[in-house]
């Protein structure tokens, strides 16, 4: 079954971002309330060994390693060992600790994803030690490829980094030791540019876009096949802080969709006493507006490339969802990462992770 997954997928990776969701809430109204993280924060350290807050998806077998973490290993084309959370966030702050694993063809990703397919996402290809990607998803729009980013990294193979998401009502910051490389403003805008804000899940994994039976533009934006001849691709998760904002609440068991319009107001948060209150009680600055491209991304990049860590989490985190105290001083243009050809093959390859990590059922 993992196999015909993977395929589906992979086959599927150059038309949608993601195509699989167990219930979507804006398309049924009988899609059941999820598990809050709540307000206590989660700190996971794999080198300690397995955890129970992410479940294995099918097919996968880790194994855990007292100084590097979870070994997320690849030896075959079929194979894409993926873990996922049972509880959601609803706007918060991920904190993951990794080194990428290496090898042209291979994929290491850590995704954040809602039931309504909002996604937020880093993704390291193994082929490529002086980069990541980054991208987002609203409600699983693929008619443009333009939201997708590059940010320099040193040695994200070879060395640990700290990789965050901080996402609030009103702004999503893309934060890699301690330093904001990008920043999306939530203006309102519906469409393929339209800001994620529904309740999202937590999934990490590795997987293999290089495969024999892939689309060509995957294989090609992937640096190549794989080649296992030498032994397995092994990526490293080390441990991973989560901070769920509750929509600006003090507390929350669950996360309920109010209606089928999947915005953060219309979203119900239940305590231990029922239902707190939905988000529109919440004041947003942004209002809505349509727009067929991403015109409100904004890139931050540093001169050079970021430097390796020791592993260390180093980002603040709060515990309320308004906008990230960064100033951004540094900017370019949004880098609807280029011209002709390299759109293409970036863009539409660099939701490939969305499109595996969301066919696997977990």
């Amino acid at each position: 079954m993992l196999s015909k997954f993977l395929t589906l997928a992979l086959a599927a990776s150059m038309v949608s971002a993601q195509t699989y969701t167990d219930c979507d809430p804006t398309k049924r109204s009988d899609c059941p309330a999820r598990k809050a993280v709540g307000s206590k924060p989660v700190n996971i350290d794999f080198r300690q060994g397995k955890n129970k807050f992410f479940k294995e998806a099918e097919g996968t077998k880790l194994t855990y390693d007292k100084d590097l973490g979870a070994v997320f290993s690849i030896a075959n084309e079929n194979q894409a060992p993926t873990i996922g959370s049972d509880a959601y966030i609803f706007f918060g702050q991920v904190d993951v600790v990794l080194r990428a694993a290496p090898g042209p063809g291979v994929v290491t990703s850590f995704v954040l994803q809602s039931d309504d397919l909002d996604e937020i996402d880093w993704e390291w290809l193994g082929g490529d030690n002086a980069q990541v990607q980054h991208n987002y998803f609203s409600k699983g729009c693929t008619e443009t490829y333009d939201r997708g980013g590059f940010s320099p990294v040193a040695d994200p193979i070879g060395a640990f980094h700290t990789y965050t998401i901080k996402w609030t009502s009103e702004q999503l910051d893309w934060i890699i030791d301690g330093q904001v490389v990008r920043t999306l403003k939530n203006t309102g805008i519906e469409g393929c540019a339209g800001y994620p804000q529904s309740p999202m899940q937590i999934k990490l994994g590795t997987w293999v876009a290089g495969r024999k039976d892939a689309p060509q533009g995957t294989i090609e934006w992937a640096g190549g096949l794989a080649d296992f001849s030498n032994g397995p691709s092994d990526g490293y998760y080390q441990s991973l802080k989560i901070i769920d904002y509750m929509g600006g609440h003090k507390e929350a068991t669950e996360y309920q969709y109010g209606d089928k319009s999947g915005t953060w107001q219309s979203i119900k948060v239940i305590g231990s006493s029922g239902v707190v209150s939905s988000s529109s009680s919440v004041t947003s600055k942004a209002t809505t507006k349509t727009a067929t491209s991403a015109t409100t991304l904004q890139t931050v990049t540093s001169s050079t490339a970021l430097g390796a860590t020791n592993g260390t989490l180093t980002t603040d985190a709060t515990t309320t969802p308004t906008s990230t105290t960064e100033e951004v001083t540094e900017t370019e243009t949004a880098i609807p990462t280029g011209a002709a050809g390299k759109v293409a093959l970036s863009n539409m390859a660099a939701m490939g992770a969305a499109a595996v990590l969301g066919y696997l059922v977990l």
